[in-house]
């Protein structure tokens, strides 16, 4: 389960958080200039932009969760386990397999209406990477400065929904989202207004104008908290408040481990949080184990000749203001 978001205020912001039970191995990936992608059903492509982001090696192959390329366009796949359907190849479509998607936008693309229209074309196909990786359930946002959209492969073909909110989680599909949004139209940043029919007095408590906003670890309830959150969000000026104030956004729907049990018994949590400044192309992120911000910055990798790989720090820095 996921939740990624879209953020602007002086730069565009991009994120999300990977919550899963067990960790893939995943490190910050930048693809370089040129890089060769070889695409199972559309052949090889040398990669316009330089890509960033979080990304599980396999044979060569990055196989991004997150990304962003240099043009400022960036995308994340989040698990969609009931509703997303593949189909056999097309004649005449754009054929890709679910896991080339982010490489196959963001090589080809510079804005998201460069995207939108790449995408009318697309057929995504059942074509595992490896017998011991198939595929996984996926629907995906992309965005850039201009706004967001999300893409759903489902039973009766590709759907792209504008994406004003800026938000996505999981299952259901992005348009119940959308319409569940209208049960929580009540809810405010500011005090409750007293009812008439209610004795005249005062809220015992600040944030009573958000009573009712969902707490559990939902999907569904964890849109509805991202929106409310970010949309209600006030950011002082700069890098590091508007990053900082990201990490807080995402925050709120942050998986602490033992809260979510699976049938085997495993435990989900939040195993990255990620947040991309689209127009610098530095990709910050804090894990499960280390809340202190890490980054990485695209351009000094962008001109190498291989995939350059920092893994993720997983242990805790501890800013010891007092202690032996």
């Amino acid at each position: 389960m996921c939740t990624a978001i879209r953020f602007k205020t002086d730069d565009c912001y991009f994120g999300r958080t990977l919550d899963v039970e067990r960790p893939y191995g995943e490190c910050v990936t930048v693809t370089p200039r040129g890089f060769v992608f070889d695409f199972r059903k559309m052949g090889r492509l040398a990669t316009k932009h330089a890509l960033i982001g979080m990304a599980a090696v396999a044979d060569g192959y990055p196989l991004y969760f997150d990304a962003a390329n240099e043009a400022g366009l960036a995308m994340a796949g989040l698990n969609f386990p009931k509703s997303a359907c593949w189909f056999p190849p097309k004649e005449g479509a754009d054929n890709l397999s679910p896991f080339e998607l982010i490489p196959w936008v963001l090589s080809n693309c510079e804005s998201l209406k460069d995207a939108k229209k790449l995408l009318t074309s697309l057929n995504l196909c059942t074509i595992n990477f490896n017998d011991s990786l198939p595929l996984s359930p996926l629907h995906w946002i992309i965005a850039d400065r201009e706004g967001a959209i999300s893409v759903e492969s489902v039973a009766d073909g590709l759907k792209v929904y504008e994406n004003a909110i800026g938000v996505l989680t999981n299952e259901p599909p992005f348009d119940y989202h959308m319409t569940h949004l209208c049960d929580y139209m009540g809810l405010s940043e500011n005090p409750p207004q007293n009812a008439a029919w209610l004795p005249d007095d005062k809220p015992y408590s600040r944030g009573m104008g958000a009573m009712g906003l969902p707490g559990d670890l939902s999907s569904a309830s964890r849109f509805v908290r991202a929106a409310f959150v970010k949309l209600n969000s006030v950011t002082e000026a700069g890098e590091e408040a508007s990053v900082g104030q990201f990490f807080h956004i995402l925050g709120s729907v942050a998986q602490p481990r033992g809260c979510v049990r699976l049938e085997d018994g495993s435990l989900e949590m939040t195993a990255y949080t990620s947040c991309i400044n689209l127009d610098k192309g530095i990709y910050y992120y804090t894990t499960y184990q280390n809340s202190c911000v890490s980054a990485v910055e695209l351009k000094k990798y962008r001109d190498k000749d291989a995939l350059s790989l920092f893994p993720t720090v997983k242990n805790m820095i501890l800013n010891k203001q007092n202690l032996d």
